[in-house]
């Protein structure tokens, strides 16, 4: 097996992989193409049963479409933060309640917890998949709801083999469920999240993942 040639996070962010212009960064709230379909979870639905002021943090945002039309049918004192590498490449004006932030995932973190977070397929362009994981686990209300998909194959040791099947096992015993026939991981509650796991860079070259669309190969050692 050849040991792939890793990328630092800054490197990685100026690949051509993650600048993939063909990927998918418009999808609204409802629809074919949208976050209802691919995460099987009204997004808005949950939002407006929330007791007080919902708040929704929506990581790897693309366009923002999501949060943007969420945002006028909740009220007025909605937080809702969409962060994005690239943000809107035609932006117009952001409602109130929606905070666009041009920000790398790897190392932003929000000043509040959150109802709602979602990573709808951004997780296959991050190099730290599973320290973004725990991360975003923190940034949870106590009773706050965390969905986002994984591939476990992209999931990888230092000499390329397989650690899928090891990352899944350490994320359920910190408490998410994965369903692999989605491809989603769901996580409930805010809690501190330790995997040992330590990262080493990524692959930028690990080729297409179960989307068709080319992909970051995440490498690891165990800790």
């Amino acid at each position: 097996m050849t040991t792939p040639d890793l990328v630092s996070t800054s490197e990685l962010e100026r690949s051509s992989v993650v600048a993939n212009n063909t990927m998918n960064r418009e999808r609204g709230l409802a629809g074919v193409n949208s976050y209802a379909r691919e995460l099987g979870f009204d997004p808005l639905a949950h939002l407006t049963a929330r007791p007080a002021a919902p708040s929704w943090l929506d990581l790897c945002s693309g366009e923002g479409r999501a949060p943007y039309e969420a945002a006028s049918a909740l009220p007025a004192d909605a937080v809702l933060t969409a962060v994005d590498l690239v943000g809107p490449l035609a932006p117009v004006p952001a409602p109130p309640t929606l905070e666009r932030v041009i920000a790398s995932v790897a190392d932003w973190a929000p000043q509040r917890a959150y109802d709602l977070i979602t990573c709808v397929h951004g997780l296959h362009y991050v190099g730290d998949q599973l320290g973004l994981l725990a991360r975003a686990a923190s940034w949870l209300a106590p009773d706050g709801l965390l969905l986002a998909h994984f591939d476990p194959d992209s999931i990888r040791w230092a000499d390329g083999s397989p650690a899928g099947r090891a990352a899944v096992t350490a994320l359920r015993t910190a408490g998410y469920r994965y369903s692999a026939r989605h491809h989603r991981l769901t996580l409930e509650g805010a809690r501190q999240v330790l995997l040992p796991f330590r990262y080493l860079g990524a692959d930028p070259a690990a080729g297409p993942n179960y989307t068709g669309q080319p992909a970051v190969g995440s490498h690891y050692s165990s800790c």
